[in-house]
């Protein structure tokens, strides 16, 4: 890798700090088509997204094509698949090749998902030698950049930018006709930018004392954007070596190009995200196991780290690891908590594997508005010794795990919020449980067009349940899957309400087949199947509250959880360090 290495020795008065380059290396695998040398005589094919004015902007480009060329073939628009979730797919780029095109013009990219699967789309189109070029919105182009950079071309694009107006309703089109010469240039003329200016491998600054050389390596932090803007660790030789005792995989072994830029997910990539991030190396089994999901084809990494959606991954630990290294299953355990810091470590650690590997930096390489939930994401144990008898563990029902198997489960989710479930003083238990159920299935009942993505196979997000509310239910009849079944049940919306709130377009163009034809239901549920809905039982011992993630999420990936052999060896020396075992000291 190109992780820089940090050394502290001392020169006299001075400290010198050595440490390597924590963004990673690419590989450059393909290179961009030929341009054409005319379009004249030429056939020319799209690709639509649907989406940004693309129904408008590309049938005004096919008629001043044919007005300037008279002689060009140019397909007509509905000749491929459309849509954000299928231009870039297999039977797609297929298609494209079958048609005999010369050259491509894709468009539009003027979000994050939607320019990802525009840049794959025509990255994956260059590989094969058509060319193509695409209309993006100006903002967007680290996204595009990223995206062919993860299919292993150099991280450029033959693209023509402009500003948000362009792609918005009723927006002026008269700038896309003044610059279509831009266009055809994209085509015929246009040479990827010389990117060989590859960063020194080996960073080294000299400081008067290891104070000011901490503080000097934040500030580079910041500077070259490796960090979350908090200080963190220098990941020191020592240290890295200490992190790497928590695997028995060799530190070269690659887990996979962390999308979408492709940077290389080695185990010592993730060694030093964890050394900067804090962690220990009892932590680094679970941090592997997250990353080897986050780089599942299922997860959809390439278009959920890109997203203007928010995206943000929950992680849920299953097996006696997560209480063996102090991961937080109970009060707080999606916050800070110094008695508990392994999912905040964790969190943090697979964060910067994010932005430094995946290119996922805010408002470049991801373009959620806001990005709550981003310093740790959500990393937390299931409280299983709590869960009421039948109840079965996360890993257990959604992945077919034996109970007592070490894994982790990985979705996407896009939003928190906090549910009050409890009645008021007069209520009964009956009452209680069955007032709360109903409060949980209203906030699920929300018009969102991501419960579409999952509809089929993924999630609609996670209830999470305390100890408390679970026994509740448990104690009046009420057992997981009829639990599930009725906030399945309850939460359907009406056609009405999907129709004056616009979700049907969304969902007749997104998903897969299923999920498209769901919008024939009424009401419609928000997943296909009960089961799709997730519970988990975490927090603390108070009854008042439930929490709802929302999810984007196609799939929820499962994985094992492999222990190092020196695991035992690694809990002692925690117990050594931190003192008090797996259960918080209070003075």
């Amino acid at each position: 890798m190109c992780f820089h290495r940090f050394v502290f020795f001392v020169q006299g008065i001075h400290v010198k700090l050595e440490f390597y380059n924590p963004s990673g290396k690419t590989e450059t695998t393909a290179r961009h088509a030929d341009r054409l040398p005319s379009l004249s005589g030429k056939r020319i094919g799209f690709l639509s997204n649907g989406d940004w004015q693309a129904f408008r902007s590309l049938p005004l480009l096919i008629r001043h094509l044919r007005e300037d060329f008279h002689d060009v073939d140019i397909l007509p628009l509905d000749t491929f698949p459309e849509g954000t979730d299928f231009i870039a797919e297999d039977a797609t780029i297929e298609a494209v090749k079958r048609s005999g095109v010369d050259a491509v013009v894709i468009g539009n990219a003027a979000c994050g998902a939607c320019s990802t699967a525009c840049a794959l789309a025509a990255g994956r189109l260059e590989a094969i030698g058509i060319p193509t070029v695409t209309i993006t919105r100006e903002e967007f182009v680290p996204v595009v950049c990223n995206a062919v950079s993860g299919l292993g071309l150099p991280p450029d694009l033959a693209i023509v930018t402009f500003p948000l107006g362009l792609f918005t309703p009723d927006s002026d089109l008269s700038p896309l006709s003044e610059r279509r010469r831009e266009i055809y240039y994209g085509l015929t003329s246009w040479v990827p930018r010389d990117l060989d200016g590859a960063e020194d491998a080996i960073i080294a600054i000299e400081c008067r004392d290891y104070e000011e050389g901490l503080r000097t390596v934040n500030h580079l932090f910041q500077i070259n954007r490796w960090g979350d803007g908090l200080p963190m660790w220098p990941a020191t030789r020592e240290r890295v070596e200490w992190i790497l005792r928590g695997t028995d995989l060799p530190r070269d072994h690659l887990l996979g190009k962390f999308p979408p830029r492709g940077g290389l997910a080695t185990v010592e990539a993730c060694a030093i995200s964890l050394a900067m991030a804090g962690g220990r190396p009892e932590y680094l089994c679970i941090l592997i196991a997250a990353v080897e999901a986050i780089l599942d084809p299922k997860a959809n990494a390439e278009h959920e780290q890109a997203t203007s959606a928010g995206t943000f991954p929950v992680v849920i630990v299953n097996g006696p690891i997560g209480k063996q290294v102090r991961m937080n299953s109970g009060f707080g355990c999606l916050g800070p908590d110094a008695q508990h810091p392994a999912g905040a470590s964790i969190g943090r650690a697979l964060r910067q594997l994010q932005q430094n590997l995946g290119g996922a930096l805010p408002g470049s390489g991801t373009m959620a508005p806001w990005g709550a939930m981003r310093y740790t994401n959500a990393v937390f144990a299931e409280d299983e010794e709590n869960l009421p008898e039948g109840w079965l563990p996360h890993g257990t029902e959604r992945h077919g795990f034996a109970p007592g198997t070490n894994s982790i489960s990985f979705f996407w989710a896009t939003g928190a919020t906090n549910i009050v479930r409890r009645s008021a003083t007069d209520a009964t238990l009956q009452e209680d449980v069955l007032q709360g159920l109903h409060r949980m299935a209203g906030f699920l009942a929300a018009p969102s067009v991501h419960y579409i993505n999952g509809y089929t196979e993924g999630t609609p997000g996670a209830i999470l349940l305390t100890k408390v509310v679970a026994k509740y239910l448990a104690m009046t009849g009420w057992t997981k899957e009829k639990t599930r079944r009725f906030l399945w049940e309850n939460s359907k919306i009406s056609r009405d309400v999907l129709q004056r709130n616009g979700c049907i377009p969304w969902f007749e163009r997104g998903g897969d087949r299923l999920g498209r034809e769901s919008v024939k239901l009424d009401p419609w549920p928000i997943a296909s199947k009960p089961e799709n809905l997730i519970l988990v039982v975490a927090g603390g011992g108070h009854p008042t509250h439930a929490f709802w993630l929302q999810a984007i999420a196609r799939n929820v990936v499962g994985r094992k959880v492999a222990a190092p052999h020196a695991l035992d060896d690694l809990l002692g020396e925690a117990g050594r360090d931190l003192g008090c075992g797996s259960d918080a000291c209070m003075i």
